[in-house]
């Protein structure tokens, strides 16, 4: 897809949000159900992507770490919108790659330590990527892909959360 393509598609979109801001709301959703074992099958729309404990916590490695997930979830919504931001602005971008790794301190999530936080400490993200582009246009780059990127900026400044549960009927 080229500039001009990605802007016939994105620009009925744009204008039908200028004019009903309600119609760019729009609700996505996850869904798992929990497994006899220590482990949670989630709904990813390819496959069911079957997470368990980390290693660190008790776990024998062979279930997904839902704090990898996080960071391939942040990589995919970054490399994504790099990709949109390098084709609307008509940067070349032969290809490359995204990497995102984060700190945890487990004794949080073990209840071992109250002063060691619940979830990560750091996080970083990174691309290495092949073009020919200045130095001005990468920070560009970087600077619009950390602006529009949703779980960059999810992270960065996080959702309103809410939990919740209900009982099977007996």
């Amino acid at each position: 897809m080229d500039s001009a393509e990605l802007r016939a598609v994105q620009q009925p979109l744009k204008d039908a949000y200028r004019e009903d801001p309600e119609k760019a709301v729009v609700t996505l959703h996850a869904r798992g159900h929990l497994d006899d074992a220590i482990s949670c099958s989630v709904e990813t729309g390819q496959a069911l992507a079957v997470a368990g404990l980390h290693p660190a916590t008790g776990g024998d490695g062979s279930l997904l770490c839902s704090g990898d997930m996080l960071l391939q979830a942040l990589v995919a919504c970054a490399g994504v919108t790099l990709r949109a931001v390098a084709t609307s602005l008509q940067i070349n971008v032969a290809g490359g790659t995204v990497t995102a790794e984060g700190d945890l301190d487990f004794r949080g999530t073990l209840a071992v330590g109250k002063e060691a936080p619940v979830g990560f400490r750091s996080i970083r993200l990174a691309f290495d990527l092949d073009t020919d582009a200045s130095e001005e246009q990468v920070r560009t780059l970087l600077r619009l892909t950390e602006r529009y990127c949703v779980v960059y900026q999810t992270l960065a400044r996080p959702a309103e959360l809410a939990i919740s549960a209900d009982r099977a009927a007996e």
